[in-house]
């Protein structure tokens, strides 16, 4: 039998050479110093060997406990390797088929027609909230509570909106398990009112003329710089969103047509609007101030 002593004081030679210690179990010492431990058995008549890992990292009793459990394999008419190879292989086969991997793998399939944007910020709120917690579970074990208590967090941090849009897209993920074959069913179909609903607050409209005349009234009196009162001016004449105003790109707009032409960031499809005589005028004003580069109001991008 081998002791820690003889292996530790054994010296690699020329040509690999084995140090033996008992009911098959040996260690390789290789030419370059390594040494190797191995189990010798047979399974139903052939001799076969496993391999258990290398010395210093795995020590002599721990190699030997390795033997001792693969010979409890080999009297059931288990084989060792073939366990190990299919063990390794449900491994992989949990890995490639955890949340995440499949999260990703339909945000590029699914995905890749919405704008980059919006992408973006379905994959950060996984990224943040998601896959800290259930990134590497295999998908079809997740559970309905586990996932709960995920979408929780983000209830708990003030953001209901964020975990209702979060909860979405993670059926939606589901949804795409079970239609590969990944999982059994859409789990999220049992959080059903498990949030309360989220409240959208809308800004107060003006509703009387009067009210609108003030504020273009406001508007006319601005006295800051020449780009923020034309964006103010033009913001009435082509009712687009206040962001799409501002990134505004000279490229888009056809003066001589009158028409300013670009894709809307929220639908990623094409939008014309037309540009009235007042717009075209406050556009013409400002032209000297920013025509030379690209977006239309300084700073706006």
């Amino acid at each position: 039998m081998l002791s820690d002593i003889t292996i530790r004081n054994a010296r690699p030679k020329e040509m690999a050479f084995k140090l033996y210690d008992e009911k098959g179990l040996y260690l390789i010492v290789q030419p370059t110093g390594g040494k190797l431990w191995r189990f010798d058995y047979r399974f139903f008549g052939k001799r076969k060997t496993l391999a258990l890992g290398s010395y210093p990292d795995v020590s002599l009793a721990s190699a030997r406990d390795g033997r001792d459990e693969a010979r409890r394999h080999v009297a059931s008419d288990i084989d060792p390797s073939d366990l190990r190879r299919a063990t390794r292989e449900a491994r992989v086969g949990a890995a490639n088929n955890s949340f995440e991997v499949i999260a990703r793998e339909w945000i590029s399939t699914h995905m890749a027609d919405k704008t980059p944007s919006h992408t973006s910020r379905l994959l950060r709120r996984l990224v943040l909230y998601i896959f800290p917690w259930l990134g590497n579970k295999p998908i079809s074990d997740i559970t309905a509570p586990q996932l709960l208590e995920s979408i929780r967090r983000i209830q708990n941090a003030n953001k209901l909106e964020t975990a209702h849009r979060t909860l979405q897209s993670v059926g939606q993920i589901f949804r795409y398990a079970a239609q590969t074959g990944r999982a059994a069913r859409d789990i999220t179909l049992d959080l059903k009112g498990a949030l309360p609903p989220a409240t959208t607050k809308h800004m107060a409209a003006f509703t009387e003329p009067s009210q609108v005349a003030g504020l273009l009234k406001a508007i006319d009196g601005f006295t800051g710089t020449l780009t923020v009162q034309a964006a103010l001016k033009l913001a009435p004449l082509v009712f687009v969103r206040p962001g799409e105003l501002r990134t505004a790109r000279w490229a888009d707009i056809d003066l001589d047509a009158s028409e300013w032409k670009y894709r809307v960031s929220k639908t990623n499809t094409d939008h014309i609007v037309p540009l009235s005589n007042q717009a075209l005028a406050i556009l013409q004003d400002i032209f000297p101030l920013s025509g030379h580069g690209e977006f239309v109001f300084m700073g706006g991008h």
